[in-house]
């Protein structure tokens, strides 16, 4: 269980090194755009598949998340991360952000998923 505990507390510390290694120059456009991608998403209030859907719900927190920082991180430079590493001490102690931005959007994904759905169904009660 501390395995899991310590794996929850690095993958955190992660993600604030990402949030501050997209703001750095040095970060490459690529990474950039997928360090915000895992950030934004990872700092959102709102989950693509929620929690409450048995397993579904917690595969983007237990594979898509880790599987997105450990991408962005492999493409930042080496020199960056380590600068960040520390700065992200600071950000840490402070509460975690919220992106509701992401969060929005991700309703917007569900409502036109929901009348997508609503428009088959009429269609087939219609026939």
């Amino acid at each position: 269980m501390n395995t899991l505990k310590n794996y929850a507390i690095r993958l955190k510390q992660e993600l604030f090194v990402l949030y501050l290694s997209y703001k750095d120059l040095r970060t490459p456009w690529y990474a950039k755009a997928i360090a915000i991608c895992v950030v934004a998403y990872a700092f959102s209030p709102i989950d693509l598949i929620p929690d409450f859907i048995p397993v579904l719900g917690y595969l983007d927190d237990l594979i898509v998340v880790p599987f997105g920082i450990s991408l962005a991180l492999k493409l930042i430079p080496p020199i960056v991360i380590e600068e960040n590493q520390e700065k992200s001490k600071e950000i840490r102690k402070n509460a975690k952000p919220k992106n509701w931005f992401v969060g929005i959007l991700i309703i917007l994904i569900w409502l036109l998923l929901a009348v997508w759905i609503g428009n088959l169904i009429v269609e087939l009660i219609s026939r």
